[in-house]
């Protein structure tokens, strides 16, 4: 069983099933936590699992593999009073989840783009892997860290760029006009740190840090095609003063 298989099947038999025993067989006993929501360890995701609501399930979008590294993308519904998009992170040992990060905004119904935040293409083309996560590297280093906009067309096409961010319209004008609006809220977009990439085919997901009105987690998912970005999807966490466990966010 691959990684992807594994954390499928696992993902499956906790969130799906509901199946608190499933930890048993899947989950390592030094399971290392990040989410905000839980505590540390599989006793810890033994209860939440355990105590997960009749209307609780998962909706998958895509899943993104990179070594170790497995990312789910997609929507929870019955965790709260509406559905919360997702990005999962967890990292493989020895057949088990070892590691989770996770961050989770709520679903908007109209959208600036008039896209969902999870549509589009579900699996990754077969592209260059270390290609795309060398362009988003960069990108990420150049206008995300360094706010060096003059440089944006180097990385984002100028005839496609397609938006799920539920603020921003599709294409440059529509990020454009959007930060402007963010700015004008005091929301200026700032990375500080990116803490993991996450690449597969043309997909290449970014967790970063920064703050956007306040401190945040942001996790932006790319799609590279001819040389370019050309798709985005993103959750924007506020980071909590207070996490359940001392394993910080990242």
């Amino acid at each position: 069983m691959d990684n992807k298989e594994l954390v499928l099947k696992a993902a499956g038999e906790l969130f799906g099933d509901k199946d608190p025993s499933a930890v048993d067989r899947w989950v390592a006993p030094d399971y290392r936590q990040h989410s905000s929501l839980i505590a540390d360890g599989p006793e810890a995701l033994r209860g939440l699992v355990a105590n997960l609501p009749e209307g609780f399930r998962y909706e998958l979008a895509r899943v993104i593999v990179d070594g170790d590294l497995v990312a789910l993308h997609g929507v929870y519904h019955g965790f709260g009073p509406e559905p919360l998009v997702a990005f999962d992170l967890f990292r493989v040992r020895d057949g088990k989840l070892a590691e989770h990060w996770d961050a989770l905004t709520p679903v908007v119904g109209n959208t600036a783009s008039g896209r969902s935040q999870t549509d589009g293409p579900a699996q990754p083309a077969q592209e260059n892997t270390e290609f795309s996560r060398a362009l988003v590297q960069e990108f990420a280093q150049r206008i995300l860290q360094d706010a060096d906009y003059s440089v944006l067309t180097d990385y984002i096409s100028t005839e496609t760029y397609l938006q799920h961010n539920p603020e921003a319209a599709d294409g440059l004008d529509g990020f454009g006009a959007a930060a402007a609006n963010w700015a004008q809220q005091g929301k200026n977009l700032v990375y500080k740190t990116v803490h993991q990439v996450v690449a597969e085919g043309d997909f290449v997901l970014l967790q970063s840090e920064g703050e956007f009105g306040e401190p945040v987690a942001y996790w932006d998912l790319f799609r590279v095609q001819d040389g370019r970005i050309v798709e985005h999807w993103d959750v924007i966490a506020p980071i909590p003063a207070a996490l359940p466990h001392a394993n910080g966010l990242f």
